[in-house]
C-alpha cells in the first residue's frame, strides 16, 4: 500500500513533519516546536550537491562543486554573494601571506586577485590588509559562480531540515515568495557561518568559551564626503593601535559612551571611508532577538563615531556623513560544528602539519574578548587545515565550510576570517563531489590523497 507520504512524493509534493526552530519573544529558551500537518510542500530535487549560505566559503563551494561536474545550486538568504566582505562590510581582506608568499591559493588567490581592481589606489603587489570595494566584490562572486555553471538562489533560508535516517539528510525546506520547498540533493553543505544546517540535522556543537560567551560583534559601516588628502595624512594614527590615536581621548571625554577601542578604517574609494569599529558585546547570532538589537545598536555606534571624528579631526571628517551601514552583523563566533577532528590552539601553536590538510592557514589568534592578546607567528610559518574539520561526526552527506568548521575557541580565533573560509569552502566542494563518485554519498570515507592532489591541480597552497 501507498502511504500518503509516498503519494505526496511522487506528486511532487510532500507533506510537512519538520521541526521548525521556535523561540520565545525574549529571544531565551526554545518553545515547544509546532508541525506543519498540512501544508503541500513542492520538492525539487534536480541537484547533486546544495550549498547552503552565499558568505566567502558557501561560493568557493559552490564554484569548486560546479567545476567538478555536479549540479550544484547555492542559496543566500540575502540578495547578494559575499557574506562579510560584501553585505557586510568588512573593509580590508585579513593577510594574504605569511610575510613571504601569498599562502591562500586556489580559488581564494583567484577572488583576491580580483577584487583588487576594486580598489585602483591599492599597490597590485600587496597582499596583506588590502582594501575591499564591497560592490565590486560582490560581482566578482557574481561572475566566478556564474561562470562555474553552478546556480543561485536568492532571498530563501533554509528553515528546517529532514533526515531519512540519523545520519543523512534528505531535504532541507527553504523558506522564501514560493513558500516552503524542499530541495534535496546527494551531499550538502553547511556554509552559513552558524551552522544551521549541521545543527538542525542534529551535529554536535560548541559556542562561545566554557561559560557560553560568544566574542563581540562589529557592524560595520562607510562614510562619504570625507577629505581624503587629510584622510591620507592621518588615517593610520587613528587606528587604536597606536597609543596616542585619538579614539583614546573620544572615549576618555566620556561623550559618546558606545564608542570603545576597537577600531579600523580604510579608504575603499574617493571620499569615501569604510569602518570596522565598535564592538557589540556577547551577541548570539543564533538568536534574532539579539541580533535584532545588535543591528540598531550598531547602527547608534556608527553616528557615534562620526559626531566624534567630526570633533576631534575636522579636517578630514568635518563635512562626512554616514553613507551606508552593514546590512549583515559582523558575526565573529557562534557555532563551531564537532568534525571527526578538533583543530585546537596547541595545534595552532605547534604549526601543525597533517596528512590530510586541504591548505594553510597563517593569520594570528584574534579572539574578540577583554583581556585577550593576540598571538601571531613568525614570517614564513603555518599550519594545516586538516579536512576531517570538514565532516560533522555522525552525519554522512554533510560538509561544513567557513566559520562553522571544527576548531577549539582559541584556534577559532584564527580560522574564523575570510581567507581560510575561501580555503575550506573551495576543498567542501570539492570533496562533495568525490564522495558522490566513490563513497555514495558519504564525506567521511573519501579519497584525501586524490582530494589533496586535485587542489593541488588547481592551484592550492599545502604541504
Amino acid at each position: 500500500m501507498t502511504s500518503r507520504r509516498d503519494f505526496l512524493k511522487k506528486a511532487g509534493l510532500l507533506s510537512a513533519a519538520f521541526a521548525v526552530p521556535a523561540f520565545n519573544v525574549n529571544g531565551d529558551t526554545p518553545q515547544s516546536k509546532i508541525r506543519l500537518k498540512n501544508t503541500k510542500i513542492a520538492v525539487d530535487d534536480r541537484w547533486d550537491v546544495i550549498v547552503i549560505g552565499g558568505g566567502p566559503g558557501g561560493c568557493t563551494a559552490a564554484i569548486s562543486a560546479a567545476r567538478e561536474g555536479a549540479k550544484t545550486l547555492l542559496i543566500e538568504a540575502m540578495g547578494q554573494l559575499g557574506g562579510m566582505g560584501t553585505a557586510g562590510m568588512v573593509p580590508a581582506w585579513c593577510p594574504f601571506s605569511d610575510g613571504e608568499k601569498i599562502i591562500y591559493r586556489g580559488l581564494a588567490e583567484r577572488v583576491f586577485e580580483a577584487s583588487k581592481k576594486g580598489v585602483p589606489h591599492e599597490s597590485k603587489q600587496k597582499l596583506n590588509w588590502v582594501n575591499i570595494n564591497p560592490e565590486y566584490l560582490m560581482q566578482v562572486y557574481d561572475q566566478m559562480v556564474a561562470d562555474s555553471g553552478a546556480q543561485v538562489l536568492f532571498f530563501s533560508r533554509v528553515a528546517a531540515v529532514e533526515m531519512s535516517a540519523n545520519d543523512t539528510i534528505d531535504a532541507i525546506i527553504v523558506a522564501n515568495k514560493s513558500g516552503l520547498v524542499a530541495f534535496k540533493a546527494k551531499v550538502f553543505i553547511d556554509a552559513t557561518g552558524d551552522g544551521d544546517v549541521a545543527a538542525w540535522a542534529g551535529a554536535s556543537f560548541k559556542k562561545g568559551g566554557e561559560d557560553g560567551v560568544v566574542q563581540s560583534s562589529t557592524l560595520c559601516f562607510s562614510f562619504a564626503n570625507v577629505d581624503t588628502y587629510h584622510y591620507n595624512l592621518i588615517g593610520p594614527s587613528l587606528h587604536t593601535s597606536n597609543k596616542n590615536s585619538p579614539i583614546y581621548d573620544v572615549i576618555k571625554s566620556g561623550k559618546y559612551p558606545l564608542i570603545g577601542k576597537h577600531f579600523n578604517s580604510n579608504l575603499i574609494g574617493p571620499d569615501v571611508v569604510q569602518f570596522n569599529a565598535g564592538h557589540i558585546d556577547n551577541v548570539d547570532s543564533t538568536d534574532p532577538w539579539a541580533t535584532t538589537r545588535a543591528m540598531a545598536t550598531g547602527r547608534q555606534i556608527a553616528e557615534q563615531y562620526l559626531e566624534a571624528l567630526k570633533e576631534v579631526r575636522p579636517k578630514a571628517f568635518g563635512s562626512a556623513f554616514v553613507v551606508k551601514t552593514a546590512s549583515l552583523l559582523g558575526v565573529r563566533d557562534s557555532r563551531r560544528i564537532e568534525g571527526d577532528y578538533t583543530f585546537t590552539f596547541q595545534d595552532w601553536l605547534e604549526r601543525k602539519t597533517f596528512e590530510d590538510e586541504i591548505g594553510r592557514n597563517c593569520y594570528y589568534i584574534d579572539v574578540h574578548k577583554p583581556g585577550h592578546k593576540a598571538t601571531r607567528y613568525k614570517k614564513g610559518e603555518s599550519h594545516g587545515i586538516p579536512y576531517r574539520c570538514l565532516t560533522p561526526k555522525g552525519l554522512k552527506n554533510l560538509l561544513v565550510a567557513g566559520r562553522c568548521i571544527s576548531t577549539d575557541e582559541e584556534a577559532f580565533g584564527s580560522l574564523r576570517v575570510m581567507p581560510p573560509c575561501l580555503v575550506t569552502g573551495e576543498a567542501a566542494g570539492m570533496a562533495a563531489v568525490h564522495a558522490i563518485k566513490q563513497t555514495k554519498n558519504d564525506v567521511h570515507k573519501i579519497d584525501t590523497v586524490l582530494l589533496r592532489k586535485r587542489l593541488k591541480e588547481e592551484g592550492q597552497y599545502f604541504l
